[in-house]
Formats: C-alpha cells, sequence, structure tokens
C-alpha cells in the first residue's frame, strides 16, 4: 500500500515496515503503516470494536470517530507520528499508534526519545497474539526513528493490555497514577524480550503447521468427473487412509445436481458447503489457482495445499504468479504448502490425513519426513515401505513459497509423536533461522538432513533463496555444529533414520561385532575403523552358527561394559548337503529380538547378506512397550534402558501402538537419555544389506550422542575478556572509518587502521615498517633489532611463502641486504613488491583465523593451518559466532592436522588455551560491530608459550541487515 499525494512527502512511505506474520492461532495477518488512504478502512474497524474497548482506548465513552480524529489518526510523518495496521482480508482488525513526546509528556520531535503509545484491537480477534505482534513491530519502527523508551497509560480494568506490556521482556517500570496504570518500557531488546519473541514464533508457527496436518475438514479442489487425474487421485487416497473427518470434492463444472463422487459430498464452489472447511487441497491449473484461493479466503478456509505447477520452476512470469499466490493467500490469513507440492500425510490414528499423491502410503510411525522434491518424496517413500519403517508426518512442499523446513522444525520440536525428523532440502530461504531452529530441536530428537543443489550456481529454479558465499563444507560444519546430522544420499538419511527411531543412543564408541562370517566381521571392522569408532576384534561364530548361538552372543555383548553398541553380520547357513539355507530368517531375528529385550539398551544393527525374510521380521515390532521414565534429576544416573520385551514377528510393515495425542507413547532413542533413560521401544532392529551403510548410521549416532551430552552443558564467552575489550572505543572508531557516508561496498582498512581496531579488543598485530629501498629496510631493523623477516606485502604475493616473497631470520645488515637485492631481482621492483620488514616471532605452528559475514548464514569463525596443504585439502574448521569456549576448544581440534598442536611426533605441544583466547576475542568483535564484515590474520605463530600475530587484514562495510533480530515476520521469497 503506497501513500496517496497527499502523504507527507518530505518522508517516503516505509514499505520495509510491512510484514506478513503468523499471529497464536496459526492464523497469518499483514502489519503495515496507516495512510490518508485508510479513511475508511479506520471507520469501518472502529464501528466494529465494542463499546468497552473503545472506553479502555480513551478513557472515556467514544462511540464513534470525529472528522478531526479521522485525519490526525491516517496522517502520519512516518518519524514522529507513526501508526501501524493489522489487516485480514484487506480490512483493519488492529491499530496501534505513537507519537514522540519530551520530558513533559509534549508532543516533540528529535533528539527527544520517549514516545506515547496506544493500542486497540477488535473483540472478534483479541486472544489471537495481535497487540504482542504489534508491540513487537512498532517497538523497531520506534528504535529505528531513535526512540528509546514507550510510555502507555492503561486502566487497571484492562488486564489484557498490561499483559501485553508486562510479557514482552522488555525492562519496564510502573506506578499508578491519577486513577491510570502508567507504563515505561525501555525498547532495547533484552535476552528476554529475545526469548519471548522467539517463544511465540514457535508456538505461532507450529500451529500453523498443525493446522494443515489435523484439520476437521478437507476439500478438494479440481476433483474431476471421471476417475484418475490429479484431484481425484487426492480423493481416493483421502478416502483409502480412513480420514476422519469431513471431506468435499469440489469443482466448478461439475452439475448443478452432482450430489456425490467416490460418496463424498460434491459442490461446485467452496462457497456451497454449508459447514466450515479447514483445508483445500488445490489441483486446477495455474491460471485458475486465484478464483479458487479467493473462493477458500472468502468462506474461512484456513490453510492450502496448491498441487499446481506452472509457477516459479517457469521462469519469470511463473515467480511472479508464485509471489501473487502468496500474497493472495496471506491477505486472507491462510497459509500455503506448495506450489508444485506432492502433498501431505499425517498417520495419527485421530486424523488419519493423506492429501498427497503417495501411491504407497507409509505406515504409522515416529519419522517426520519433509521433502521438497515430490520425486525424492516417492523415493523416500518407498524406501521406507519396503523397510517396514512408518512415519508420523510426510510433507512435500514443492517450492516452498511460503511453509518450509523451518516451521515444519517448529513443530516437530513439540510434536510428541515424532521422534526423528527427517528433511531433504534443495535450498535454505533462512539459513540463520534453520541454524537456530535444528539446534534447538537436535537437543531433545535427531535431525537428519540431505542437503540436494549443494554447488553454487545450481539452486532449484522455484526456489527464491538468499545469496550465499560460503562453500558447501562450510555448510556442513555449521550444520553440524548445530546437532544436524548432515548426510550425503537419501539412502545414508534412511539408514540413519532407522537406527535412530528404533535403538537407544550408545554411550560411546566402543563397537562389538559378531557374527558368522569372518570376511563379513572384517569388513565391518574397517568400516568400524574408517569413521572414528572403536570396534572391538569380531567375534567369528563360525558358518554352524544356530540362531540360539547368535542370541547367547548377543546377550553376552550386550552385557559387557566395554561395549556401548553392537553390529551383527548373518550369511545364510551351509546346510549338511552344502546348500545355503536362506530361510530361517525369522528364526534369527526372534533371536536377536529375545536377546535384545533381556539385555542393557544398547543400539544393535545387523549386516545381513541373502538371508530370506530377515529384514521383515526384524523390522516387524507388534510389541512397543512403553517402560516408566525417571525424573529429570535422576535421569543422569539412571541405568541404561532395556529394549524392551520380547516381540513376536511377522511380516510387513510395524504399527506402533503409541496414541496419536502422544500420551503414553513408547520412547525411542530421539527421547533417551545420552546416558541410557529407560524407556526405550522394543521391537525393530535395523538391517542393512552391506557394512558400511550400517557402520555409518552407527556412527552419525555415536556423534550425535556425543554432541547431545555436550550440548546439556551450553559453553560460554568468559568473563575475563570484558575487562580488556573496548567495545565503546572500538564503535567510535569504525564509526570515524566509515564516515558519515560510507561507500555500500565497504572499504579495507590499513595496516595501522587494522592494528588500532583488533588493539580495542586486545588483540595485538607486530608492526612492520615499510622498506621501499635498502636503506629504509636497513633503518626499520635497526629499530626492531636482529633478527628480522623481509616480506613483499603486494595482493598477489602476500602470504606466499613458496614464490620466495619471505625472508626470516635476516640475522644482520649485510643478510638483510643481500635478501632485499634477490627479492626484487627475483619478483619485481620495490614499488611492485611493497616490501616491509618486522621482528621476528617466536618459532611455532603457523596458523590462520579468519572471520566473515555471510549475507545468508550470518557471521562464520574459521580456523586453520597456514599453508597451501591446508588450503589444497580443505582442512578447516568453521563455527558460527558468537563462539563459546567449547566452541572456540572444538574448532582448533576438528581440524585433521589438528596433531600439529598437540606435540605431533615429538614435538612440544603449542599454547593451544592462548589460540582459543584469540578465537574467542575475534569472535566477540565480530558479533559487538556487525560493520566488521571480514577478518583475517594470517599467519598467527602460535609458541609453546603465548601466539603472534604477524598479519592482519580488515574489512568495513555498512553493517547488513539482521532478520533474525527483527520482529517476527514471515519471508517473502
Amino acid at each position: 500500500m503506497q501513500p496517496s499525494p497527499e502523504q507527507s512527502p518530505h518522508h517516503a512511505y516505509p514499505d520495509h515496515w510491512e510484514a506478513d506474520v503468523v499471529l497464536r492461532d496459526g492464523g497469518t495477518a499483514r502489519i503495515r503503516p496507516i495512510t490518508t488512504d485508510d479513511a475508511e478502512r479506520l471507520v469501518s474497524f472502529y464501528e466494529q470494536v465494542s463499546d468497552e474497548s473503545k472506553y479502555y482506548r480513551f478513557f472515556a465513552p467514544y462511540p464513534r470517530l470525529s472528522d478531526r480524529d479521522v485525519h490526525r489518526f491516517t496522517h502520519h510523518d512516518y518519524v514522529d507520528r507513526v501508526g501501524l495496521a493489522v489487516t485480514v482480508g484487506g480490512e483493519f482488525i488492529a491499530t496501534v499508534r505513537y507519537d514522540r513526546i519530551d520530558e513533559r509528556g509534549r508532543p516533540a520531535s528529535a533528539p527527544a526519545d520517549e514516545a506515547e503509545v496506544a493500542f486497540l484491537v477488535q473483540d472478534a480477534h483479541q486472544g489471537r497474539g495481535v497487540a504482542s505482534a504489534l508491540l513487537e513491530h512498532i517497538a523497531a519502527v520506534a528504535r529505528e526513528r531513535g526512540i528509546r523508551r514507550f510510555a502507555a497509560e492503561v486502566l487497571p480494568a484492562n488486564n489484557k493490555m498490561i499483559k501485553v506490556f508486562r510479557d514482552a521482556g522488555y525492562t519496564q517500570q510502573r506506578s499508578f497514577e491519577d486513577g491510570s496504570v502508567h507504563l515505561t518500557l525501555d525498547l532495547e531488546p533484552t535476552a528476554e524480550s529475545l526469548a519471548v519473541q522467539r517463544g511465540r514464533e514457535q508456538r505461532a508457527e507450529a500451529r500453523s503447521v498443525q493446522r494443515l496436518l489435523a484439520p476437521g475438514s478437507v476439500a478438494v479442489i479440481g476433483a474431476g468427473r471421471t476417475p484418475g487425474g490429479v484431484g481425484r487421485t487426492v480423493l481416493r487416497n483421502l478416502l483409502g487412509a480412513g480420514f476422519t473427518g469431513r471431506t468435499y470434492a469440489v469443482n466448478r463444472a461439475f452439475a448443478a445436481d452432482q450430489g456425490t463422487i467416490d460418496g463424498v459430498p460434491a459442490h461446485r464452489c467452496v462457497g456451497e458447503i454449508d459447514e466450515q472447511v479447514d483445508l483445500a487441497v488445490v489441483a486446477v491449473p495455474a491460471d485458475r489457482v486465484p478464483e479458487a484461493v479467493a473462493d477458500c479466503g472468502e468462506h474461512g478456509v484456513q490453510g492450502l495445499v496448491v498441487l499446481s505447477a506452472g509457477y516459479a520452476e517457469w521462469g519469470a512470469e511463473g515467480r511472479e504468479r508464485q509471489r501473487e499466490l502468496v500474497r493472495q493467500a496471506r491477505s486472507y490469513g491462510m497459509r500455503i504448502i506448495g506450489p508444485n507440492a506432492f502433498g501431505i500425510i499425517n498417520n495419527s490414528q485421530a486424523v488419519r490425513l493423506n492429501a498427497s499423491l503417495a501411491p504407497e502410503p507409509p505406515a504409522p510411525g515416529r519419522i517426520g519426513l519433509f521433502t521438497q522434491s515430490g520425486a525424492i518424496g516417492i523415493a523416500l517413500l518407498s524406501g521406507l515401505y519396503r523397510r517396514g519403517a512408518g512415519l508420523s508426518t510426510f510433507i512435500s512442499a514443492g517450492n516452498r513459497a511460503d511453509i518450509s523446513g523451518n516451521d515444519f522444525l517448529q513443530y516437530w520440536y513439540e510434536d510428541p509423536d515424532t521422534d526423528v525428523a527427517l528433511l531433504y532440502l534443495e535450498s535454505l530461504g533462512n539459513p540463520r533461522k534453520f541454524t537456530r531452529l535444528a539446534r534447538r530441536t537436535a537437543a531433545v530428537k535427531p535431525v537428519v538432513v540431505v542437503k540436494g543443489a549443494r554447488h553454487s550456481g545450481s539452486t532449484p529454479p522455484g526456489h527464491a533463496v538468499p545469496v550465499s558465499r560460503i562453500p558447501d563444507t562450510t555448510v556442513s560444519a555449521l550444520m553440524r555444529q548445530a546437532g544436524v546430522i548432515r548426510v550425503d544420499t537419501v539412502t545414508e538419511m534412511v539408514d540413519a533414520g532407522l537406527l535412530l527411531a528404533d535403538q537407544p543412543l550408545p554411550a560411546g564408541p566402543r563397537v562389538a561385532i559378531l557374527g558368522n562370517s569372518e570376511s563379513l566381521g572384517l569388513l565391518t571392522y574397517d568400516a568400524c575403523l574408517a569413521e572414528g569408532l572403536r570396534p572391538r576384534p569380531p567375534r567369528d561364530l563360525t558358518t554352524a552358527a544356530t540362531p540360539q548361538d547368535f542370541r547367547d552372543a548377543l546377550a553376552e555383548a550386550l552385557a559387557d561394559e566395554g561395549c556401548d553398541s553392537v553390529v551383527v553380520t548373518a550369511i545364510p547357513w551351509v546346510g549338511e548337503n552344502g546348500e545355503a539355507e536362506s530361510g530361517d530368517g525369522e528364526v534369527l531375528a526372534t533371536a536377536l529380538h529375545e536377546a535384545a529385550a533381556a539385555g542393557p539398551a544398547k543400539p544393535v544393527a545387523v549386516v545381513h547378506v541373502e538371508i530370506g525374510g530377515l529384514a521383515e521380521a526384524l523390522a516387524a515390532a507388534t510389541s512397543t512397550v512403553a517402560l516408566p521414565r525417571p525424573s529429570a534429576q535422576s535421569s543422569a544416573a539412571a541405568t541404561p534402558p532395556r529394549a524392551g520385551a520380547v516381540t513376536t514377528t511377522g511380516p510387513g510393515p510395524a504399527t506402533p501402538s503409541a496414541p496419536a495425542t502422544g500420551s503414553g507413547k513408547a520412547t525411542t532413542a530421539a527421547d533417551a537419555g545420552t546416558d541410557g533413560d529407560p524407556g526405550v521401544r522394543a521391537g525393530r532392529i535395523p538391517a542393512y544389506p552391506a557394512a558400511e551403510r550400517a557402520v555409518r548410521a552407527l556412527a552419525e549416532a555415536v556423534r550425535y550422542a556425543q554432541w547431545r551430552r555436550q550440548a546439556a552443558v551450553p559453553g560460554k564467552v568468559p568473563e575475563f575478556l570484558d575487562d580488556t575489550i573496548d567495545e565503546p572505543g572500538a564503535a567510535d572508531l569504525i564509526d570515524t572509518l566509515l564516515g558519515p557516508d560510507p561507500d555500500p561496498r565497504g572499504r579495507p582498512l590499513a595496516h595501522d587502521e587494522a592494528r588500532e581496531l583488533l588493539g580495542r579488543y586486545g588483540i595485538t598485530v607486530r608492526p612492520t615498517l615499510p622498506a621501499p629501498d635498502p636503506e629504509a629496510a636497513v633503518a626499520a631493523a635497526a629499530q626492531f633489532g636482529y633478527p628480522v623477516a623481509l616480506k613483499t606485502t603486494a595482493p598477489h604475493l602476500r602470504h606466499r611463502a613458496d614464490l620466495g616473497g619471505v625472508r626470516l631470520d635476516l640475522a644482520n645488515e649485510g643478510v638483510l641486504r643481500r635478501a632485499y637485492g634477490e627479492l626484487t631481482d627475483l619478483l619485481g621492483r620495490p614499488a611492485e613488491l611493497q616490501p616491509v620488514v618486522q621482528a621476528m616471532a617466536p618459532r611455532g605452528v603457523d596458523t590462520v583465523v579468519r572471520a566473515t559475514i555471510d549475507p545468508a548464514a550470518g557471521a562464520v569463525l574459521s580456523f586453520g593451518l597456514a599453508g597451501a596443504p591446508s588450503e589444497l585439502l580443505g582442512d578447516t574448521a568453521h563455527r558460527l559466532v558468537p563462539a563459546t569456549d567449547r566452541d572456540a576448544a572444538e574448532l582448533i581440534r576438528s581440524i585433521r592436522a589438528a596433531p600439529v598442536l598437540f606435540g605431533w611426533r615429538g614435538a612440544a605441544p603449542v599454547d593451544t588455551a592462548a589460540l582459543e583466547e584469540l578465537l574467542l576475542r575475534v569472535s566477540r568483535l565480530v558479533d559487538d560491530h556487525p560493520e566488521v564484515v571480514s577478518i583475517a590474520l594470517e599467519p598467527v605463530v602460535v609458541a609453546t608459550q603465548g601466539l603472534t600475530v604477524l598479519g592482519a587484514s580488515v574489512r568495513l562495510s555498512p553493517p547488513p541487515a539482521r532478520t533474525d533480530l527483527g520482529p517476527r515476520r514471515l519471508p517473502n521469497y
């Protein structure tokens, strides 16, 4: 909405204040500035507000707005007077306004930094979290305009508004004056206000997903008159799954007396349906979708699954059609899965929703699956079905123009029916938010991700994503920092998901291997070593082993306190006539189930070769006993859980006995503590056709369990850093260096400027002196004292000792002059080389510390050894900023060359504590000052005591936008 010509011309309409938000009940609304064109909307809105709400707003009976009121409330300068409105369907449902005031409460302009604020919410929309969302947005607007405090007068009886202010998390003062409550809010965000905001975000977005997955009624728009076609297929699948709600078929081509289709009521439009429709599945051509969306929006439909193609995947025209689809749906308060979606499934017994094109519906289970590709979704559903695995929910989001994987992480975080979250992602629309949500979800249940389209320039055409400059290896490292299990293929995702869904988390990396094939055992042993596990020598039961022998050996391995997990290998038995007997799979499965049920709960995986019926029998769990769970205080000391009761076996996928509501559900690896909380479900044991696949899945579980243990006690930034950091001084210096009109492209700092800025954070860079000629080099050496280093600083030669641009340990003037001559003879004139002289540092290990701000992922801290080998091998570790003490310690230990720092081959260990402190200081600098968009310290020579920073480059730029710290808003792709 743009302002009319009457709008104040000296302050342009702030379109960046417009935002779509998700409300508490899961519906959406739009927040935007009020303009002079809104007079009629404002009057209509006010007429629908109750007399009581009007009284709370104006402290007196105020039945209608005068013309003067309307003019005042619709004319703003967007600086000292600002009004925002919340709209649904283009009509106002709430407003908020602030007026800047001075210390006496009179109208004022800047530099006055206080404003009076007042809200009004339509009664029909109270309780939806509208005022809370408005407060977040008007506070952000006020901060942008230099306002630091809000003042509000509230009648004591207006408990709802008082609660909005009280629960916001801002620092506030309260007093009672002249019969009203006077509130003053400090608008500076606090840890509490951010936590409140994110908590509301989680509940609202989870609710918006729940409304889609658990509708009371579904209309299929585009169900054909004859069998076949997309719409009719979805209708058939809805009926086949036994959907517990009401189902309708909608097609404008139906005859007036159509009556029913496939036994369900048939209508020509949603408006003809007498009852509320919660979810609409849209399966009509793209040019007819707007008509269908309008029909749904005008009749109260809560959400859409758009299967129709012809959107962003078709180019620029389709991309604009997709944006308009989202705008239209959100204007009615609806959220969208799609377009170009494959559909959704909810296997809860209370819902039984299959609004998808899935040819093989999955069995009920404890795995949640999200995919951005319909083809991959089909493959995953088929693979899970063949291996007897069940799903709680399935979502194929297509172009994910609105609802994305982030929304489903919000939902799965507290979903009692989901123990493991699997995501196939081709793009990350909001990487910072994904990392934050994934870390929180991974703390309570495993999150397994396959990232397709990993290489630059290969983003799917239907997806609009922010530009990212970081390589995929960095993305992978950041995911692992957040606890995400990142795998390379969908096969690996299924392998890991099966193990995590049905087995407890391992307490450590020690693996027992047993089986009836020495060769298969050795392959498993080698695979364990390759994955960084600690396998015990394989136990060969010989080819004569019976199922009872397997049972006894597995029970013995599980009881061994020196073992954390067990891999069972099995090949067909050889009969007396020398022929292989492969039909005893069910007998062996029963034996393994019995051993697992009777022993301590440790993960068990089976590697088998051509044993008929074994995988199916292992996957069948007809008993899911929910054992008592310990209290929070005793869980850490609990004994390892038992795998559960002995189960009977049978062919086909398993059906869990957990109720749909989640109450009394059996627990699994996802909610079993890493120390072995009781409550692990009995039954399914994952089976794999290759040792490498089983071990890789087990290794992921080991690494995830270790992350969970560490995440339980989060790291922190040491407080001692605060005494040595001059944050205000650094801020002033940055402002001076950028100047009043900074170049949006940024500027690199000169050597002395970088030294000064880094020094404000306790980072000392060894000085250099220019050496434009031999005499200047000798003078510089005399100032520093011998020995010295002579090196070039030309961009194409910097840090390239291999090209001869660095000469070290120059002990006297003669050696220095000779080195200077050799340098210029070899590489060029001094004006090109820009040589400098620097005092020698103590011997140590050369390392590199970097920090960069990526527009998509945020600030990233990196560490590696200096030199070409590390660069060629990509041996660099990464962590998100702000880094904690634990992050810093892990950062230097996670590179493959880390042993060099800890005394490799008899060398003395270097001062890693000093290196960790340096990393924390760099992290703190970048986190405190977003204008610092890149830092490179190279080399950092780490000695046995202390370290020396020999080179530093810093780049400043106007700070990029931080969408993750502002008020809640839905992305606009």
